[in-house]
């Protein structure tokens, strides 16, 4: 079987542990979704699996060479489409309800999964491998030092399971972390796409200085008495750190705030 070259440039490190291969599709095979988007197929090693379920499935590549060798190797296979173009911003297949599955390149993973949560994408479950520094921002709980805007906002949006960690041995190159794969459901009271991205703005100005109360953070965007309508309303403390608020109470913060008027948030 013909094989690629990783890229350093393009963060390519390939999956070869089948074990994890196996598990990673079994658990996104197991959505109802009608169709699946795979990001990053690299040489197919998730495709070659996730194809022979039958349902479509559209690969998103950045590599031209991965997009020849994909190209050749499922040129007659019915239920495959690729799209040859960056995950950040390539337009992505319409769909009822999509399972989203990818070995996501390291230097971009953040990127695009806040793409993914703020975006009208319907899916329905993503099955996502991340280093593991950033899958324990996913994972953060309040008052820890992994919590930040990451872990915010995809609590607020999902529940989060982590389906298996995996050592550098597991990749082609090895890379110097470990990585992650977690499972992200959708929550039936998630915020709506507005809302998620004026919370996402509101997390960045009430994390910039992770020691100072939320009051200091917020001086640069609301008045003295914005901020006490805020707190008294919401029933926190002036004096709270960022960190020690819970994902619910930052999306009511975030609707009482009304933060509409930012419509850039800056990555994560």
């Amino acid at each position: 079987m013909q094989s690629l070259k990783p890229k350093k440039s393009l963060g390519q490190h390939f999956l070869v542990n089948q074990g994890a291969v196996k598990a990673i599709c079994e658990v996104a095979l197991a959505s109802p979704a009608e169709t699946i988007l795979e990001i990053g197929p690299g040489q197919g090693v998730l495709t070659d699996i996730l194809l022979r379920d039958g349902r479509p499935l559209s690969a998103i590549e950045l590599d031209h060479s991965a997009c020849q060798l994909l190209n050749q190797r499922y040129s007659q296979t019915t239920n495959f489409c690729l799209i040859q173009g960056d995950a950040l911003s390539v337009e992505l297949p319409i769909s009822k309800s999509i399972c989203v599955v990818g070995n996501l390149p390291y230097n971009v993973a953040t990127a695009i999964l806040t793409r993914l949560l703020l975006e009208p994408i319907p899916w329905e479950r993503m099955v996502l491998m991340f280093q593991l520094e950033v899958g324990e921002k996913l994972l953060g709980q309040a008052n820890q030092k992994t919590y930040g805007p990451l872990s915010v906002l995809a609590k607020s949006v999902a529940n989060i399971k982590t389906i298996l960690k995996l050592t550098p041995g597991s990749f082609n190159p090895p890379p110097k972390v470990d990585s992650i794969v977690v499972l992200l459901e959708p929550l039936q009271d998630a915020p709506t796409w507005d809302e998620r991205k004026a919370l996402l703005a509101l997390l960045h100005r009430s994390f910039a200085h992770r020691r100072k109360t939320i009051t200091n953070n917020w001086l640069q965007i609301f008045s003295s008495q914005q901020i006490n309508a805020i707190c008294h309303a919401t029933d926190i403390s002036p004096s709270a750190r960022a960190e020690s608020i819970s994902p619910k109470k930052w999306v009511e913060i975030a609707r009482y705030s009304n933060m509409s008027h930012f419509q850039n948030p800056t990555d994560l």
